[in-house]
Parts: structure tokens; C-alpha cells; sequence
């Protein structure tokens, strides 16, 4: 379909593709079929391209034409590679970069051309919550945010899962082929950027990036993601005008954003807390959490207020109660310890009212509460250390709010974070324990796909010879961080062949990311600990 000399397309293989791409638009309801020759068209203006002329009998056609792209009307269509030769038609129109982020933001400005503008999605989803139907809502338009490739589906497919059974239950373990592992200190920095004017879209949350042409790396103020087919539908909580989106790179089934329509920073308060039971009563098939609202035990953006949701059940939401108790002024307020290894009260009423006051009396003793025997300390040098990551969902008639109890304290001894993942298990995971993870899903970066393949191969290739495993493993540039941790692995299970070695390998990551959010938790599981929690809940 190309030149392979050249890589530019051929006129043939441009026009077919084009022809397919507004087939396939047209067939999910994105553009209408009567606007097949005004999208061909369209497609040729965003790539600079004056031609080639669409086939006659396709302009004259009432249902689809197969293709090397879509063999057929009913199977699935390759939305990645005539998106990735229409940018190469971009290209060498000089109508986008020769870059991989180039070639992005021309595919989403064509995408962004070919589908609903924001007023009619929202007419749309406004249509079926009127009536009631919330899941019909959510499920239309979800399906659209991946038929337009705002969803990369694609890319999230590539993501390496799997469920790690623990002494915590069982773990859900990703590692994300989509995003670069983020730096504690970058995050941090980041946290409390101000609003100016002199970037916009002032950071990637923001309802202004609805349509944004994004920018490359060396443009001012920076790279920022192409967002044409961004699309955010409107709704209320608290009052407030909010945007609902899908996440591009979902980290689980139908991973959506609710983000204030101000750019303001995060807050985890009452008056949040409400929104995120208003997120439920309008979506009650959906949890919604906020990140803590501080450096270190917070998520990666802390410069915008928004929620995270979707339609999953996390490990957290199975784990046992492991001891309930009551709160004076809360009389219908079900109050537990979750067995979790995050320190996480759960609160349970119909009446959401008095469960909000409760889940803020519970907030507001954690943010003044030290225990300096566990090393819960509220406040150093004026700087406030303690916070919540609060959880909502419907269970039944009950509204329930999980609370995580956070600290972000330093020491000498861990600059990163008292309760942040220790340095012991960086070689595994080093970033912020956010609100995902909190929930038992942990999200692992690109660079263990290829450093624990060295281990693997190691483990093999050595099983049973640990004075040479060690110095392989020590040898090998992406096995090295790993060496102390697999020579552990190699001792506790004996012989390791090909047939087993991912299982063995791939159950010491679910064990380090039960130690991550053990090392999270302000709480331990021991006696000590226990104590210590007791001594809160009696303040309570």
C-alpha cells in the first residue's frame, strides 16, 4: 500500500484508505452516511493533500466497500494503520512533523473532524440520563470515545496484566505500555503549579483541551497531547458545572474523569466528598475516588480538582471487615476497619447527609492527629502532612465512603515518604501510591517488560547455581536493580524452568506490591499497629 522507498503512500492506497476510514466512521455513527464525501474531503484538507479523487462507485454506494483495511463490513476494522498511513500522507504534505507525536496530533485532528461536535455528544447523553437510562448513557458514550480513538484501545491492549493472590486478597498487577514510569519529586512540583495565562490549556485536565490542536516538544510552553476528539460531556455536583471524560490510556474497564470546569488545585473536604456521592446518584453503576490532596500520598496531577471512576470492583471493595465500631453523633452510620493493607475505614448509610458529616468528623481528627510511636506526625515546619483518599460507591440502597488514611511525612531515612513505597522495592515501583492503587491495582512502568524478561532468562538459565545466578544477574544492566530480589526468589523456589518461571516471577511482583501498599498503610498489621489504630478510632 506504500512505497517502501519512500514510505509515502501511493494516490491508490490514500484514497482507499480514506474511503475505509469514512466507511468506518460513518457505519458507528460518528458522521452520518450522507456526509461520506464531505469527510473524504475533510481528511484530504487536515493532511494538506489536494487528492487523489475518491472511487465513483464508492461516493455512489449505499453501504460499505471491503478493503485490505476492512475485509469485510462486519469484522473488525484496522483503525491504527489507516490512521498511521494518513499521517504519513501529513507528513510528506508538510502538514504535520516528522515525529511520532507529529504523526498523533494529525490522527486525532482528523478523528477530532470526523465525529459529533461537543454540543450534539452532549444532547446526546443528556437525552438518555433525562429518561433514566444511566447506563444506557454511559455506555453510548463510551463507545464512541473508543470509536473515535480517544480511547486508545489499541494501545491500552498492549498493557500486561495479570491477578496475584496475596495474604491481602487477590492484587491486580499492569504493566502500562502506554505511559513513562513519573517521577515522586516531578509530581510534586508539578502539584502546585498556579493558573496562568501565560500556558493553555493550563494543564491536561482542563475542559479547555476539548478540541486542542496539542503541541510538540520543542513549541513554547512545551509538548502537550493533541486532544481534537476529546469529547466531555457536562454534569453537576455540588452545585458546580463539572466535565465527565473517558481516560485516553484506561487503566481499568471504562476509567472515566470528572474534572471542575475552574482550575483550581485538589481538595479532599466535605464539599468534595458530596460531589463524589453525587457522582453516584448519577451514576450508581460507577465508584468514583478522589486522590489525597498532598505531595507524596497524592496522584500525578494535584493542580486540578477532579475525580477518577468507572465500572470496577477493586480488590479493596472484596477485602473482609476486620472490626466495626460506632461513632457518638453518627447513629446510623455503619463504621468498619477493612482488612487492607492501607489503614481504610469504611462508612456505610442511606442517609447520605449524616455520612458525609461523619466521614468529615473522621477527616478533620486524622488532619490534626499525630502518634509520633508509629510516626504519624500532622504538621512540621508549618507544612500539613495528613489527609484522606476518599472512595465512593452504591452498595444496595447504602451510600458508601471508603476512607484511606494518608501521611506524607519524610525522614532522613525515607526523603521519598514515610509511607510511601520503601526504597527496597523501587526497583519494582517508586511512584505515588494514588488512588488506583490504593484500591489494590497496581500500575507498573514500561521498563519491567524488558528488565524482568533478564531476570526470567537468568533464572532459567542458572537455577540451581546461585554463586553464578548472582553474578549474571549483578553483570546484566536490566537485571541488576532486581539481583537481591531474584536470588530470593531462586532460593525460596527451588528449580525455575521455562514452564514456570513467569508464574514465579510474576508472583514476587504481586508479593512487592503487597509490601508497597504495606509500607503505605500508617497503620501496620501488628500489634503495635493495632494499637495505635485503636487510639484514633477512640478519638473518634
Amino acid at each position: 500500500m506504500t512505497d517502501m522507498n519512500t514510505l509515502t503512500p501511493t494516490p491508490e492506497a490514500c484514497a482507499q484508505t480514506i474511503q475505509s476510514l469514512v466507511d468506518y466512521c460513518a457505519t458507528r455513527g460518528l458522521i452520518g452516511w450522507a456526509d461520506r464525501v464531505w469527510a473524504y474531503n475533510t481528511v484530504l484538507d487536515c493532511v494538506a493533500a489536494p487528492g487523489p479523487a475518491p472511487a465513483t462507485e464508492w461516493v455512489l454506494s449505499d453501504k460499505p466497500h471491503t478493503s485490505v483495511l476492512n475485509p469485510s463490513p462486519t469484522d473488525d476494522y484496522d483503525l491504527e494503520a489507516a490512521l498511521a498511513l494518513i499521517s504519513e500522507v501529513a507528513v510528506a504534505h508538510g502538514a504535520a512533523e516528522d515525529t511520532a507525536s507529529g504523526r498523533d496530533r494529525i490522527a486525532m485532528r482528523v478523528m477530532g473532524a470526523l465525529m459529533p461536535r461537543p454540543s450534539e455528544v452532549a444532547t446526546e447523553f443528556r437525552g438518555r440520563l433525562d429518561v433514566g437510562e444511566r447506563h444506557a448513557a454511559t455506555d453510548w458514550f463510551y463507545r464512541m470515545c473508543c470509536d473515535a480513538r480517544y480511547v486508545r484501545t489499541a494501545a491500552i491492549a498492549k498493557n500486561i496484566g495479570w491477578t496475584s493472590p496475596t495474604q491481602w486478597g487477590d492484587l491486580e498487577i499492569t504493566i502500562n505500555l502506554s505511559k513513562p514510569e513519573k517521577d515522586p519529586k516531578a509530581i510534586a512540583a508539578a502539584g502546585a503549579a498556579p493558573a496562568t495565562g501565560d500556558v493553555y490549556p493550563a494543564c491536561q485536565l482542563c475542559m479547555e483541551n476539548e478540541g486542542y490542536r496539542g503541541r510538540g516538544a520543542g513549541e513554547a510552553n512545551g509538548a502537550h497531547p493533541a486532544r481534537q476528539n476529546l469529547r466531555i460531556v457536562p454534569i453537576t455536583l455540588g452545585g458546580e458545572h463539572w466535565g465527565l471524560q473517558y481516560s485516553p490510556y484506561a487503566y481499568f474497564n471504562e476509567h472515566c474523569i470528572a474534572m471542575s470546569a475552574e482550575h483550581r488545585l485538589m481538595h479532599v473536604d466535605r464539599e468534595n466528598m458530596g460531589r463524589l456521592l453525587d457522582f453516584v446518584d448519577l451514576f450508581p453503576h460507577y465508584f468514583v475516588g478522589s486522590n489525597a490532596d498532598l505531595p507524596i500520598v497524592g496522584g500525578s496531577i494535584l493542580s486540578h480538582d477532579h475525580f477518577q471512576g468507572g465500572r470496577h470492583v477493586f480488590p479493596m471493595m472484596k477485602a473482609q471487615v476486620a472490626s466495626t465500631f460506632s461513632m457518638d453523633g453518627f447513629p446510623h452510620v455503619e463504621c468498619s476497619v477493612v482488612r487492607w493493607p492501607l489503614s481504610v475505614l469504611k462508612l456505610a448509610a442511606r442517609d447520605r447527609e449524616q455520612l458525609l458529616d461523619a466521614a468529615a468528623h473522621v477527616l478533620d481528627v486524622w488532619r490534626d492527629w499525630s502518634d509520633e510511636a508509629v510516626g504519624v506526625v500532622a504538621e512540621s515546619n508549618s507544612e500539613r502532612h495528613n489527609t484522606i483518599t476518599p472512595v465512593a460507591c452504591r452498595e444496595g440502597k447504602n451510600y458508601v465512603l471508603y476512607l484511606a488514611l494518608r501521611c506524607n511525612v519524610t525522614t532522613d531515612e525515607h526523603p521519598l515518604g514515610v509511607f510511601h513505597p520503601h526504597a527496597e522495592w523501587h526497583h519494582i515501583k517508586r511512584e505515588n501510591i494514588g488512588l488506583i492503587e490504593v484500591m489494590g491495582l497496581a500500575i507498573l512502568p514500561p521498563r519491567l517488560v524488558d528488565e524482568l524478561g533478564a531476570v526470567e532468562q537468568h533464572l532459567v538459565e542458572l537455577s540451581g547455581e546461585p554463586a553464578s545466578l548472582a553474578k549474571a544477574l549483578e553483570a546484566d544492566a536490566l537485571s541488576a536493580p532486581h539481583a537481591a530480589w531474584a536470588l530470593e526468589l531462586a532460593e525460596a523456589h527451588g528449580p525455575i524452568t521455562a514452564d514456570t518461571v513467569e508464574d514465579v516471577v510474576r508472583a514476587g511482583v504481586g508479593e512487592v506490591f503487597g509490601h508497597v501498599l504495606e509500607d503505605a498503610g500508617v497503620y501496620k498489621w501488628d500489634d503495635e499497629g493495632r494499637a495505635a489504630q485503636q487510639r484514633f478510632i477512640d478519638a473518634l
